[in-house]
């Protein structure tokens, strides 16, 4: 303990030598990781970190799962593409994701296709 560090904490918290002494002797275990009286008991902290993820939305204590947008003119785009590779004669042509993704093989080689819609300049 540094005499510099327990004025500073009595100066500046306005309390007597000895509870500066235990906020310091108390910062300092903190600082290597052990466990204090006011810490949550190991299962009281296993439940609040499920709690804090759980990977949908509360409000008002309803959970809203976000749920994306149609965007029924890639799905066009895509069925188009699909079916002008079907009849020029491309083997295996399939959507893989209706909105922006088609697979098929020409010959021996497999390719990918994946539509990307750019959002407009601000």
């Amino acid at each position: 303990m540094t005499e510099p560090q327990i004025q500073r904490i009595m100066r500046r918290l306005k309390c007597s030598q000895e509870e500066a002494m235990e906020i310091l002797l108390t910062d300092k275990a903190i600082d290597r990781g052990e466990r204090m009286e006011f810490d949550l008991s190991p299962e009281a902290e296993k439940q609040a970190k499920k709690f804090a993820n759980t990977g949908t939305r509360q409000t008002n204590g309803q959970k809203t799962e976000r749920k994306r947008k149609e965007n029924p003119t890639k799905a066009t785009v895509i069925a188009e593409l699909a079916q002008f590779l079907t009849e020029n004669g491309h083997e295996m042509v399939e959507i893989t994701n209706k909105e922006r993704q088609i697979a098929f093989k020409i010959g021996e080689n497999a390719y990918e296709l994946t539509l990307v819609q750019k959002r407009k300049p601000k």
